[in-house]
C-alpha cells in the first residue's frame, strides 16, 4: 500500500480482519498472539469459537478493537472498508495486503511471516504452495468459464481478481475477461450471450446450492453447472496448500485427461 508501518517487534497482540490471513497466522504458530478476528474467520474452528470477534470484514466494530489494544492489525484492500481502515490507522499499526495473483499471495505470506517473527515457517508454507502450483497439470482446453459469487443480482469474478488467476492456473478462460468491472453484474440475457462451457457456483460469499443449478439450467441448458469450493478459489493464505489437490480433482472431472 506504499505506507511505512512501524511495529513493536515481534507483535504480541494481533487483530486480523481477513479470514484467509487469520488462518495463515495460526498456521504460522501464533495461537496466543491473535487476540481478535472477524466473524468470518472460521478456520480453525476452535479459534473461531475462542477468540474475540471484531465484526465483519466490511463492518468492523472499532470499539471492540480499541478494547483489545492491538499492536498490529492486518487487513486487505479489497476485503475491508477503506473509511474504517483509515480510522484504525490513526491509532494503530495497520498492515494491508493487496492480492490479485498467486505471486501476490506468496509475497504476502512471506511479508506476514517477517512481521511476526515466523519467516522460516512462512517460507516453508510459501515454497510448498509454489511447488504444488508449479506441478499442477492444467487443462489445455481453455474452456470458457463463468464464476458466479452472488445471486440477485448475479455477480461474477472478472478480470484482475485472484479468482481469475486461479481459473487461469486451471487452464480455464474467464467468460468476463473483457468486462471493465472486476466483479460485474450479470443478467440472464448477458449470461446466455456469454454461453460459457462451464458455470461455477461458488460456496461463498453466496451459498449456492443444487436448487440454483436447477434454476440456471433453464436459462443455460448448454452449460455444465457445478458447485465449487469458494475457499479454495479465493482464500489466498495457507489454505492454498489444499487448493492444488482440489483443482486437480476438479479438472479431472470437467476435462479428464485423454488416454491413447
Amino acid at each position: 500500500m506504499n505506507r511505512m508501518v512501524e511495529i513493536d517487534f515481534p507483535p504480541k497482540r494481533i487483530v486480523s480482519l481477513v479470514p484467509s490471513q487469520t488462518e495463515l497466522l495460526y498456521d504460522l504458530g501464533l495461537k496466543d498472539e491473535v487476540i481478535g478476528q472477524t466473524i468470518f474467520c472460521i478456520h480453525p474452528p476452535s479459534m473461531h469459537l475462542e477468540k474475540t470477534r471484531v465484526g465483519g470484514t466490511k463492518k468492523i466494530n472499532i470499539s471492540i478493537i480499541e478494547s483489545l489494544k492491538p499492536d498490529l492489525i492486518i487487513g486487505n484492500k479489497e476485503e475491508n472498508d477503506q473509511t474504517q481502515v483509515e480510522e484504525l490507522m490513526k491509532h494503530y499499526p495497520v498492515w494491508m495486503s493487496d492480492i490479485k495473483t498467486l505471486e501476490d499471495a506468496l509475497g504476502m505470506i512471506i511479508k506476514v511471516g517477517e512481521m511476526v517473527d515466523k519467516k522460516e515457517k512462512a517460507i516453508e508454507i510459501s515454497t510448498k504452495i509454489k511447488s504444488g502450483f508449479d506441478s499442477l497439470a492444467i487443462s489445455k482446453s481453455q474452456n470458457i468459464t463463468l464464476y458466479l459469487i452472488w445471486r440477485e443480482p448475479y455477480m461474477a469474478a472478472g478480470n484482475d481478481t485472484f479468482i481469475n488467476d486461479m481459473l487461469k492456473r486451471c487452464g480455464l478462460k474467464n467468460a468476463c475477461n473483457s468486462m471493465n468491472s472486476r466483479y460485474p453484474e450479470i443478467d440472464l440475457i448477458t449470461l446466455q450471450k456469454l454461453n460459457p462451457k462451464f458455470i461455477f457456483l461458488s460456496s461463498e460469499p453466496y451459498p449456492f446450492k443444487q436448487k440454483h443449478i436447477d434454476e440456471l439450467k433453464n436459462s443455460c441448458p448448454d452449460s455444465e453447472i457445478l458447485l465449487v469450493d469458494g475457499e479454495l478459489f479465493s482464500w489466498y493464505g495457507s489454505r492454498l496448500v489444499h487448493s492444488i489437490e482440489y483443482f486437480t480433482s476438479l479438472m479431472n472431472v470437467i476435462a479428464p485427461p485423454s488416454h491413447l
